[in-house]
Parts: C-alpha cells; sequence; structure tokens
C-alpha cells in the first residue's frame, strides 16, 4: 500500500478526527505532491538524509521520499506521531522522533490548539503574537503537555549530517536553530508576518552558521518566489516590507550554490 493510500483510510478512522483537516490537505493532491517534489528536489538527491522539523502528518517525509532521500521526522504531538508510524509502516528509512527540536534536551511545553493542531507550539511568544494578531483571532491553544526534547547538534551526532532540514515549528524556529554549531549545505525555515523578530533571529543564525544564498516561498505555493538568490539582508528587508496578509512563509538558505 502506498503511503498516500495509508493516510486514506486514516481520514475515515473517528480516531484520527483532530487531524482529519490536516489529512485531507496534506494528501491526496498529485498536483501539489508534483509541485512539492519539484521544489524540494533543489536541495535534495535521492542517497540524502533529510531531517524533518515539525513534521505534522508527514506530507514532507512522502515527498523526501519520493525524492529517494532518508528521513529523521521530528514531532512531539502523539496524534500525528501514530499517523505517521501508521503512514510510514512500512518504511525502514523513515525514523520518527518523538519531541521537540530546540536549544537542549530538557523537557518544554507543547501548546495544544486542539481544534487546529498544525499550529500547535513550544513559543509562548507565537500564542501572544497570534492573540492580538488580525486573522488568529479564531485560534486557542487549549491545553498543555511536557514533552521530550532534542537539539539539531543531537540529531547530527546520532544519525550524521543532513544534506538539508527543513523547520517549521510555528514560531520556535529560532529556538531550534540556537541548537546547531554545524554548517549544513541547506535548510528552510518558517517564517510569520506576526513574529518578523523570529525570521531575523534565524536569518542571524544561518547566516552565521555558513549561508549566504537565501530565497523564499509563500504559503503553500511550491515555488520560489525570487529569480535570483539574495543575501541575508535582503532577505530581512524584504520580509519587513511584506504585507501582514502575507502570513507566513519559508526561507530557503544555501551554503554553496544550488546543487
Amino acid at each position: 500500500m502506498t503511503h498516500s493510500a495509508r493516510a486514506a483510510t486514516l481520514k475515515t478512522d473517528p480516531a484520527y478526527a483532530a487531524i482529519r483537516r490536516s489529512l485531507d490537505y496534506y494528501y491526496g493532491d498529485a498536483g501539489q505532491d508534483a509541485a512539492m517534489d519539484a521544489l524540494y528536489a533543489q536541495f535534495v538527491q535521492a542517497g540524502d538524509l533529510v531531517f524533518d522539523i515539525g513534521a505534522h502528518v508527514g506530507d514532507r517525509i512522502g515527498s523526501f521520499r519520493r525524492l529517494g532521500a532518508r528521513v529523521v521526522a521530528v514531532e512531539p504531538q502523539p496524534l500525528c506521531g501514530r499517523a505517521i508510524r501508521e503512514i510510514y509502516a512500512d518504511d525502514a528509512d523513515v525514523i520518527l522522533v518523538e519531541a521537540v527540536c530546540g536549544a537542549s534536551e530538557e523537557p518544554v511545553t507543547l501548546f495544544v490548539n486542539s481544534a487546529n493542531p498544525t499550529v500547535s507550539t513550544a513559543s509562548t511568544e507565537f500564542v501572544a503574537a497570534a492573540d492580538t494578531a488580525g486573522g488568529w483571532h479564531q485560534e486557542v491553544w487549549d491545553a498543555e503537555m511536557r514533552v521530550p526534547a532534542v537539539t539539531l547538534d543531537g540529531l547530527i551526532e546520532r544519525y550524521g549530517t543532513p544534506a538539508f532540514v527543513k523547520i517549521d515549528v510555528e514560531g520556535y524556529e529560532d529556538v531550534v536553530l540556537s541548537g546547531l554549531s554545524h554548517s549544513l549545505p541547506a535548510l528552510s525555515f518558517e517564517f510569520t508576518t506576526i513574529q518578523r523578530d523570529v525570521a531575523q533571529r534565524c536569518l542571524d543564525r544561518t547566516a552565521a552558521s555558513g549561508a549566504v544564498h537565501y530565497n523564499r516561498a509563500m504559503g503553500e505555493s511550491m515555488r520560489l518566489e525570487l529569480d535570483e538568490w539574495v543575501t541575508p539582508q535582503t532577505m530581512a528587508d524584504q520580509i519587513m516590507a511584506l504585507p501582514h496578509e502575507a502570513n507566513a512563509g519559508d526561507v530557503y538558505c544555501l551554503a554553496v550554490p544550488g546543487r
């Protein structure tokens, strides 16, 4: 059974009702899958190791596997982790680490949005920013749980140096990067217009670790916005200039020219 077929079976399982919207959105659209593969193929080749930090229900895992990469997926939410285990049950090249990725290996508090688990977060600042931001009024973080933590350095020590790291952790991206002391070929981090300061800290950290070329994709467009890669300062200026309604995107960082 394919990964998409396994995901389809979960959509009808009442046990996964809380993440049904995510499963519906992220699985079953062949066109979106193709666009995602084309985007990540610029950074990932067959045989590469990839870290998926904030894997949620694992759609990016599927793309990385279609490209032939081995994947270490980090996801702290129990139901999302259960879905990943079900969808990739027969895939020895997918390793699930059920934890938050952060600055240290001390357990952290995860703030859970039961109605919209995709925006669950370990960042109190993200919750506070959303509380007063237009377009976010409907979001409620109604539960908390203590979860284990890992660092990027610890993952590298255990599994090896990845060719690409995708980081999407709802305002905790700068904390994830604070646990990295290695230079990496390529990575991406999510940013939001309600926390541009987090994006600035991520740009500072990635530049300090050796990244020199930057681009971005907005929302779920699955395409790079810029025809030419830019400096971290130019990327910072562009993010500051985005309208609030732009909401979110991903910054792509390269230490070397495209592969």
